[in-house]
Formats: structure tokens, sequence, C-alpha cells
């Protein structure tokens, strides 16, 4: 079995014959209903591969869909102009770079729609591509915004630049909303809910699913999931291991799984984790290895709680279901980032109480704190 590790084409993915866990079902029925959506994730499940996949989608691209859920489901295959813009991949840290990568996105579209850039400004580019591109196909154009958030929390502790990328993302997202008309479609994925941003205050209508039941699978690997698509790898992986085939369920359980992203939902495993456990036969701290971002250390750093057994009780609803929760409050941030998740609801009081998903999480905290207490101790 070929595993899509560090892959986020969806293209590339069924082209080379990697395993593909189908979400098409799911997919289909948000982009039937067009609108606006937002989905928050932790980083490394998956976002980027949900992107690609709506891409492709709209591109019309039937033949990549060929076997998967989407197929049966779908009978007018249609193509839409497309506008993705991924902010991942780049480390923000001077005014610039933002500009640049905006610049970037914006040269491609107006090469790839013969579009002669008529103004400096990005947000007034964004503007005249849509308008463009509505003209030249006579259809609505699907937007597709990927880590719409990673320049902010690039800038964690740097508030003058944070309010540079800030006031220049309000612009350029809002344009959203102005050209509502022309647009078929719009997707924001995102680890994070940071308030002062108009494209959650300006856009009225935009559709938060990162807590709606229905969707909590969409991103990740469900216990479901790994039964039906991995059953002859965990065998495998049982084999190396010299435990049994329940054995090694059950521990890949306890290492990457224990994720809920709702009260109710079924339990999701870290597919970054999980796909590299499969592969290489042998458990260990995937996820955890990869770092811990610079905005979480600083929430750590902010909070006034017991790291060393962290379950938090009485946790509003309003903390987590916010569309403007700000970063200030560090357990938003934990919980949004992956390093917290429920545990459970409280009805009455409509509050959570939040735990480590699992085993490498509470193990990568438990190192995150041991070498903030050794800097404290260094420094006094």
């Amino acid at each position: 079995m070929l595993y899509p590790i560090g892959i986020q084409n969806f293209e590339k993915i069924r082209e080379g014959s990697y395993v593909y866990v189908d979400k098409t079902d799911l997919i289909y029925q948000i982009v039937r209903t067009g609108g606006y959506y937002f989905l928050s994730r932790p980083r490394r499940f998956g976002k980027s591969l949900l992107v690609s996949t709506m891409e492709a989608y709209f591109q019309g691209k039937k033949d990549l869909f060929k076997g998967l859920a989407i197929e049966n489901l779908e009978k007018d295959w249609k193509e839409y102009p497309v506008l993705h813009l991924d902010l991942s991949g780049k480390t923000y840290n001077k005014a610039e770079d933002l500009e640049i990568t905006l610049d970037q996105h914006l040269r491609q579209w107006e090469k790839d729609g013969g579009i002669a850039a008529r103004y400096p400004e990005p947000d007034a580019r964004f503007k005249d591509v849509i308008d463009t591109l509505y003209e030249k196909t006579g259809k609505p154009v699907a937007i597709l915004i990927d880590e719409y958030d990673k320049p902010l929390l690039d800038s964690a502790g740097n508030e003058t630049l944070r309010e540079s990328y800030r006031s220049r993302l309000q612009g350029f997202y809002s344009v959203m909303k102005t050209r509502d008309g022309k647009i078929r479609f719009g997707f924001l994925t995102g680890i994070t809910k940071l308030g002062k941003l108009s494209i959650f205050s300006g856009l009225n209508n935009l559709n938060d699913i990162s807590m709606d039941l229905e969707f909590s699978s969409l991103c990740g690997i469900s216990e479901t999931d790994l039964h039906a698509c991995f059953d002859q790898e965990v065998a495998a992986m049982a084999a190396a291991n010299k435990i049994s085939k329940n054995e090694c369920y059950a521990k890949l359980k306890d290492y990457y799984d224990g994720y809920h992203f709702c009260e109710g939902s079924e339990d999701i495993y870290n597919p970054f984790s999980l796909l590299s456990a499969l592969r290489k036969k042998r458990f260990s701290d995937y996820w955890y290895e990869t770092g811990t971002p610079t905005f979480v250390v600083k929430a750590l750093k902010r909070g006034q709680f017991n790291l060393e057994d962290l379950t938090l009780e009485g946790v509003p609803a309003s903390a987590l279901t916010g569309v403007n929760a700000d970063d200030s409050d560090p357990i938003p941030v934990l919980y949004q980032s992956g390093y917290l998740t429920i545990q459970s609801y409280d009805e009455r009081w409509q509050s959570y109480t939040l735990k480590y998903p699992n085993k490498e999480v509470e193990r990568g905290f438990m190192e995150c704190l041991a070498k903030q207490n050794k800097r404290k101790q260094t420094t006094i």
C-alpha cells in the first residue's frame, strides 16, 4: 500500500494509486448547497488535501473521482473558475512576506485567466480577477483559501507585525462579501478562529462547520475508516511488533486516536501519525516530532493551569464555538490546535470537559513543559 504522507494534492494521490480514505460524500453535501464555509482543524489533519479535492471537483475532473462516493452522487459535473489561495508552506516574519505571497497568487490567477493587472493593491486585483473570470466564463467563481490564519499565527507576540497582516487580510478577505453574486462557493480552512477579521464579521452567512456532528470526520481517520481501509496493514504491523491484531488496534487507539470535534462524535485519529505508524510499523510520536508551533508555546506560557494533569472542566461552549474567539485566551487555542480535545459535554451548563486526546500529545506536552521549566531555571 502506498501511503500519501506529506502529499496534499488530490490529483497526485489518485493518479499515483496512493491510498485515499473516501470523504467525497461529505464534500458533496457541502458543495451542493453553495455558500461560504469555514473549517478549523489541527495541523497535519488533511485540510490541504480536502481543499485540493474540492478544487478538482470544481474543475470538473470527473475521472479523478472514479470509484468514489461522489461519482454516483453528482449527476451534473460542471467546470467553474477556481481561485485557490494557499498561505501555508511559508514562515511569515516580516511585512513583505504576505505581500509577496498574495502577489504570487494574483499573478498566477491573472496569467491563467488572461487578465491584465490594472491595480497595485491586492484587494483591488482580487476583485478584478473575480469580475473578469465571471464575465469571461459566464460562471461564478469557487474560492478556496487554505490556512487563512498562517500569517497571524506566525506573528504571535509581535503585535505590530500582526496588525499589519490583519489589516491586509481584512481588506483582502472582505472582497468575498462585495462580490457575493459572482461567487459559486467559498471555503476557508485554518487552525484557529482569530478575532478582529472581517472575514467572520463581514460574511454574516459564513457557515462554521468545525463542530458540526455531520462533518466531524471530514478530516482525519475514524475508527470505521481504520478497520475498513487498513485492516491488513494493522495485521502486518501487529506481526512486526509481535502482538495480536486486536492488541495493535488498541495500541494505535491509545497513541493516535481520541480527537472529538463535537459532543457525541466518533473518535478521530490523527491521520499523519496513524499513516506514519502503519508505514513504518513502529509506534512513535510522529505528529509531535514535526514541532510545536510558536503560537502554542506562547499559549502555554499564558495559561494558569497544571499541564502535568491537564483536564479542564466547565469550559463554556462559547469559548470553543464563538466565531470571533481571540487567541489571547489559551484554552481555545490549545483546543483548536489539537493539544486538547472534548472529553464530555454538560448540556445543563452548556460546558465542556477537555483533556489530552492521546498518549502522543500528552508526552509531547510533558516534553514541552520540561523545556519551558528548564528555560525558566536558566534565566533565574
